[in-house]
């Protein structure tokens, strides 16, 4: 240890912890903390500007009314997610299940469905008005069903955008798992489903909560579904308030919202414990055994096809519907190629960066564990919580100030993804790394591995599963983001997100539902390489 380092090594001590970090980690960690910081700053600084006046107005009785609407809405979607991921990833990663891996990439799709295009389609399709309806009406001579709007349809919507962040997550934790501890379950006499139960379900708990994390917080944050729906939550006040001239409450707010999230990280900090998740001698490496489904063969494909139907073919077939009414209508059928390109790049290139800022966080905060890396680790998800439109004002006010250059180019785009996302990669690759036992670092630490190639050699392949999940969670975010995009891309740069948000606000559904299935299709491809990959 060098002389210039030893002040800053003994600080380290002081705070609880054996040892600094290696430099690779740390450094990175602490530019990524601090650029995560900069829309926080900024809405402190309009906050403050109110004064004392802003007290009376944030704690109103009906701020808290929604407030206990939003905490509702985030735990229902939770709960719901964790209850389809669960059997999904096993699945597709343990079973038998026909064409599985066609269902692998088939209940990830919802992922790319902007929400405020899928609270169109509930609306359309199962409102008192809706498709169901024109179906029902006639044989079973229901002449109006129940309206969907308020919470039920926010429920629905949600949950079914939202739980493929717990069955990615769940995925690359069962591909990391130790087969050999399944396969001693089943020859103690265990069942598959005992197994499950007693020695699965346990090991996978990081994933569940890493997973019912992001489905919280993008429930959270999202404005499109809710406000169609006519559910209002925290962050449809937000997007009010940012819409007037005053925006101070607006920020108040959203530093609130912000603090919720903390709130939330720290509940799923707790939920999983201090256990250890990997195991003390060094295990099997080889593909699990698969289980043979026999009898629920029918039952799980019957399940698949319920969600995919719901989550994908619903929304899909009203697509298709829109494209054919609008051909008929004479409505041009436009397929806009450089938007798919440009969604396409902006969403690779995030992915990356969003993974690479991603792995020293999580290995600080698994392998390097104590008050100032749980802090850091809390602080990457205040951006997944917060709207983006506040996340974009913010870069704005410090680009536009402090770092013109950067302003309105694709460089600060990619940014305000990697604030808005950061935790959608930190999630997966945290709960792969707990998997892994400390004692193979350290005998390669031993051997004179330095800490960059400790880094690239040793840990980055073990941890490639929680990587895959972590970058096609990022891409799917990326490939559907508006308000930011709306905010930050340089002129002339249109996305297949900003293409159906134009159509679509203007209620030109024709015209929207092309670019939207467009953006499916454009989304499926690199998904399905990445699904493929991660089993592999």
């Amino acid at each position: 240890m060098n002389s210039s380092s030893r002040p800053l090594s003994n600080v380290w001590r002081r705070l609880g912890y054996s040892s600094l970090p290696p430099v690779v980690i740390w450094v990175p960690a602490v530019l990524i903390v601090a650029l995560l910081l900069l829309s926080p700053l900024y809405l402190a600084i309009r906050t403050l500007g109110a004064g004392t006046a802003l007290g009376g107005v944030l704690f109103r009785i009906e701020i808290l009314e929604i407030l206990g609407r939003t905490l509702l809405l985030v735990a229902s979607v939770s709960l719901a997610s964790v209850a389809i991921a669960l059997p999904l990833a096993w699945l597709t990663t343990r079973s038998d299940l026909p064409f599985r891996r066609v269902w692998s990439v088939l209940t990830l799709l919802p992922l790319v469905i902007p929400s405020y295009v899928f609270a169109f389609i509930v609306v359309i399709a199962l409102g008192p008005q809706g498709m169901l309806q024109g179906l029902v009406e006639g044989p079973l001579g229901v002449e109006r069903l129940p309206d969907i709007n308020g919470f039920a349809g926010a429920w629905l919507a949600l949950t079914l955008l939202s739980y493929p962040y717990v069955v990615l997550t769940l995925r690359a934790a069962l591909n990391r798992l130790d087969p050999s501890l399944e396969e001693i379950s089943r020859g103690l006499g265990q069942t598959a489903w005992s197994t499950f139960w007693r020695v699965l379900l346990p090991l996978l708990r990081p994933a569940v909560a890493a997973g019912a994390l992001l489905a919280g917080l993008y429930t959270l944050s999202d404005f499109g579904a809710v406000s169609i729906l006519q559910y209002q939550t925290f962050t449809a006040v937000i997007f009010q308030e940012y819409d007037a001239v005053d925006r101070t409450l607006a920020s108040a707010l959203s530093l609130i919202l912000m603090a919720l999230a903390l709130a939330i990280v720290v509940a799923e900090s707790w939920s999983r414990g201090g256990s250890k998740y990997y195991r003390s001698d060094p295990g099997a490496v080889r593909p699990s055994s698969t289980v043979k489904l026999r009898g629920w063969s029918w039952p799980a494909l019957i399940f698949c096809g319920l969600v995919a139907l719901l989550s994908l073919a619903l929304p899909l077939t009203v697509l298709l519907i829109w494209i054919v009414r609008g051909v008929l209508a004479g409505e041009p059928l436009l397929l806009l190629w450089q938007p798919a390109l440009n969604s396409l790049t902006v969403s690779l290139l995030a992915a990356a960066v969003a993974v690479v800022a991603a792995l020293p966080l999580a290995i600080l905060a698994v392998r390097h564990s104590g008050v100032i890396t749980r802090l850091a680790e809390r602080i990457t998800y205040m951006g997944f919580a917060l709207p983006g439109i506040a996340v974009a004002l913010g870069l704005v006010f410090f680009g536009a100030n402090y770092a013109p250059l950067l302003y309105q180019t694709l460089g600060l785009l990619v940014v305000a993804y990697v604030i808005l996302f950061l935790p959608a990669a930190v999630g997966p690759i945290r709960s792969s790394l707990l998997q892994v036992s400390p004692n193979v670092e350290d005998a390669a630490r031993s051997l004179g591995s330095s800490p960059a190639r400790l880094l690239t050699s040793i840990t980055v392949p073990l941890v490639r599963p929680g990587i895959l999940a972590g970058a096609a969670l990022v891409f799917l975010l990326v490939m559907k983001e508006l308000p930011a995009t709306l905010i930050l891309s340089p002129i002339g740069f249109e996305t297949l997100a900003t293409s159906v948000w134009s159509a679509a606000s203007e209620a030109f559904f024709a015209r929207a539902a092309a670019p939207a299935l467009l953006l499916i299709l454009v989304s499926s491809i690199p998904l399905a390489f990445l699904s493929f990959g991660e089993e592999r």
